[in-house]
């Protein structure tokens, strides 16, 4: 198949490499920086996963969409932060055609929305990615931890479309963890429980997922936040996968964070290397739609403030 990348940072780089060796034509839209380095020396893929490599030349890398138009792909996986999903949705319209399929990889909510107004609901694939992924050194990006496999669906709940299947199976042989799901927005529902729950918190304090799961003072905020976001869903009336809080706490506090236990959040990186985060993706996000709908949203507001402030604060 042939497929864009677009916003090949960590993640992005890693799905692209890895799609790449197991014999996929891959392209990728990514900063300067990145391009130079996968032109001169190829692109690496190690950790969790095992090792795979392809070398200079076997990824063609762009640093804009217009360097590739006319070009007919498969699919394009978008794996841009959140705050920039507008703007790729946008720019991927000039290399639109009746059998290119969008795939939203991101972080977040409100990201599935902004590419099906773009591609429709029949193009539009949403992923839920809750592996963790860090760029070691440029050229090689190492695959740490992992709370389950990548999980692929459709826009319209209930159904699998062949598109997903078909990407699905082409992620899950090149090694890495993949399968489909009729219910996608359920799982990113549950993965915003999980990041919003995990990341502003950490991404605060300087520490791995581990260290607040053994906290009991981060775990009472962890819990209000979980609380809160059940309340907003609630008033959406959207679902996921645990009826009450209470479930998913027991599942986040024996599951999900024994697996990502000495994971740091893209979020904390983010933080680190001055770059701007996701947080209006996350709790930002639910402290949005509490307004919306009534529903306080008093802890989510807080770590989105330390957040916003530590954003706007650096050194």
């Amino acid at each position: 198949m042939n497929i864009l990348v677009f916003g090949a940072g960590a993640v992005g780089q890693a799905v692209g490499c890895m799609l790449a060796a197991s014999g996929h034509t891959v392209s990728m839209i990514l900063r300067e920086r990145h391009r130079v380095i996968i032109d001169g020396g190829g692109l690496a893929v190690t950790g969790l996963y095992g090792d795979h490599a392809v070398p200079a030349g076997a990824i063609r890398a762009f640093t804009d969409v217009s360097e590739c138009a006319g070009e007919r792909f498969n699919y394009t996986l978008i794996t841009v932060k959140s705050y920039d999903t507008v703007t790729a949705a946008d720019s991927l319209r000039m290399l639109d055609h009746p059998g290119l399929v969008a795939v939203s990889m991101q972080n977040g909510c409100g990201n599935l929305e902004v590419v099906e107004e773009r591609f429709g609901p029949e193009r539009t694939l949403g992923a839920r990615v809750i592996t963790g992924f860090e760029i070691e050194r440029p050229g090689l990006v190492r695959i740490t931890v992992s709370a389950d496999a990548i999980h692929i669906g459709g826009f319209n709940e209930g159904t699998v479309p062949g598109s997903a299947r078909i990407i699905a199976d082409a992620v899950n042989a090149s090694g890495l963890p993949c399968t489909v799901t009729p219910y996608i927005r359920r799982d990113l529902f549950a993965k915003l429980l999980y990041n919003s729950a995990l990341n502003p918190l950490g991404a605060a304090l300087g520490v791995h997922y581990g260290a607040l799961g053994d906290n009991p003072h981060a775990r009472t905020i962890m819990n209000g936040v979980i609380e809160e976001v059940f309340a907003v869903m609630k008033a959406m009336n959207v679902a996921t996968h645990w009826d009450t809080p209470g479930e998913y706490m027991e599942f986040f506090y024996s599951n999900q964070i024994p697996a990502t236990y000495h994971h740091r959040s893209s979020m904390l990186q983010d933080l680190e290397r001055g770059s701007r985060t996701e947080i209006e993706a996350l709790t930002g996000y639910v402290g949005r739609q509490g307004r919306i709908y009534g529903i306080p949203t008093p802890v989510c507001d807080t770590l989105s403030e330390i957040v916003r402030f530590l954003e706007r604060n650096r050194g």
